[in-house]
Parts: C-alpha cells; sequence; structure tokens
C-alpha cells in the first residue's frame, strides 16, 4: 500500500527527470503536488524502427512458442500495438513480465495471468521464478528494444530453451545542452536527478565527462545495479525501497527530510 504524501515535502527543491517525456509525466505531477519543481532533461527517447521484417516474421509464428516475455513497458507499447495489428492473440502461449507496472500494461492488451518476480524485479530474479527453471525444449520470445541486455535470453539458452528476439523499438539520444544542467546548479535550482536506466546514466556520464559539479548531486536510481555503476564513477546514488513513481517519490522526500534544508508545509 502505498505511503501517504507529505504535503508540499519538496518545497524549494529542483528535481531533474532524465525519462524519455512521454514516462516522465506522472512522475513531473507528483513532484509538482509535493511542491516541488520537476525539471524534464530526457536523456533518451524511444520510436518505433524503420524496419518491422524481422518482428513481423516472429510474430506470424508466435502460435509455436510456449512464453513471451515483455521486458519493460515501452516492450509492451509498442510490441503488443504491433501485434495486434497484424493478428490476433495467441491462445495457448504464457506470459511474463519483468516487473509489475509491465506487467500492468500487459493486463491493459487483455491478457489476464501474468507472471511476475516477487522480489527486485530485473532478469535475474525472474530467472530465480520456479516457472523458468525447468525449461529445456521450450521456446520463448523476449519482446525489447534494440540492443537490450542479453542476461534473459543467455540463461535461458543454458537452460536448453529456445529463445528469440522481438525487438519493436529503439532508443536515441535528443541533442541536449549539458550547460544547461550545469547552470541550474551553479543557480542553485537542481538538488537531485532521477536516473532509472543504466543507459540513461552512461550517456548522463559521457555528457558531463565527469566534471566535478556532478559529484555533489545526488542521483536517485531504482536498481542497485545502476547504483553500482554510478558510485564507481565517484558520484552518490540512492536507491529507491518502494516500486515505481511513488517509490521515487517517497526516496525524494526522505532525502529531502534529513538533508536538513526542508520546508515545513502543512497548509
Amino acid at each position: 500500500m502505498p505511503k501517504p504524501l507529505i504535503s508540499k515535502s519538496l518545497t524549494g527543491c529542483g528535481i531533474v527527470i532524465t525519462r524519455p517525456k512521454q514516462q516522465a509525466q506522472a512522475l513531473a505531477e507528483m513532484v509538482r503536488q509535493a511542491g516541488g519543481e520537476p525539471l524534464l532533461y530526457p536523456l533518451l527517447e524511444i520510436v518505433g524502427l524503420d524496419d518491422y521484417t524481422t518482428f513481423d516474421h516472429v510474430m506470424a509464428d508466435l502460435d509455436h512458442f510456449d512464453w513471451a516475455i515483455f521486458i519493460s513497458s515501452n516492450a509492451v507499447q509498442h510490441g503488443m500495438t504491433r501485434l495486434l495489428s497484424l493478428r490476433v492473440m495467441p491462445e495457448n502461449i504464457k506470459w511474463a513480465a519483468i516487473g509489475p507496472t509491465t506487467a500492468h500494461e500487459l493486463q491493459s492488451f487483455g491478457v489476464e495471468q501474468v507472471l511476475t518476480p516477487s522480489e527486485r524485479f530485473d532478469s535475474e530474479n525472474l530467472l530465480k521464478m520456479p516457472e523458468m527453471k525447468a525449461v529445456k525444449g521450450q521456446r520463448f520470445v523476449i519482446f525489447r528494444g534494440e540492443g537490450g541486455r542479453d542476461v534473459l535470453a543467455t540463461q535461458l539458452i543454458k537452460r536448453g530453451a529456445e529463445v528469440v528476439f522481438a525487438e519493436s523499438y529503439r532508443r536515441i539520444t535528443p541533442g541536449l545542452d549539458i550547460t544547461q544542467l550545469h547552470r541550474l546548479w551553479q543557480n542553485e535550482r537542481m538538488h537531485a536527478i532521477v536516473i532509472t536506466s543504466s543507459e540513461a546514466l552512461r550517456y548522463l556520464l559521457e555528457y558531463v565527462e565527469a566534471d566535478p559539479w556532478l559529484m555533489e548531486v545526488p542521483l536517485f536510481v531504482n536498481h542497485a545495479r545502476i547504483a553500482d555503476n554510478a558510485v564507481k564513477q565517484g558520484l552518490q546514488a540512492i536507491v529507491t525501497q518502494d516500486l515505481g513513481d511513488e517509490g521515487m517519490l517517497q526516496a525524494l522526500i526522505a532525502w529531502r527530510r534529513t538533508s536538513g534544508n526542508l520546508v515545513e508545509n502543512d497548509d
């Protein structure tokens, strides 16, 4: 059950959100309602493919797969929309998702039962589930974007499964002016940065080239793997303990309350 929102807990706090614009809106509104200033700075944009030939070929054969796994909500939105434009939903395939947000997206397309990890939501924990262990001879299709992580496929293949990718979108980097972030920091308008993918962190590091000012800004991330990569570069990283946008908001509020500069406002 989500924790109650503390009214205006982020007053005077500028939060840079690096998600693609479409995905940033919900968290931005939460930050705004909590009195903070959401600063949208998308390090990634999600776009469709130029050529869906390979994807369409996999969809034509979908009835012969045992499992369909979706690794992100983007995979659902792009993959299911394309799938349903080509054919009816396969009847006998089983569905899995990397986490509850992705599962919820699948359910919005009419999928009733979706297997998801019960602990941390990533490929490693999906692989720990009993359904993913005795998979010899089974066929899996993994819906993802171009160039995603191969951990899931590699382990399933080692366990004797056949794995095919259904890539339905790609990530691009918008042309950003990094001096905008530096200026926000210099003017004391930026107090934290939200990073929710390893790829976004990599792009941020490329943009700033490890400028010292970035070391002063806490990064809020949704996975320990991202935090580890950030800490290795000398950055501050705080991992959310709860799920989704609500979990990210509560992590920001908890940090703000202990930072020594919280403005109390119960209006």
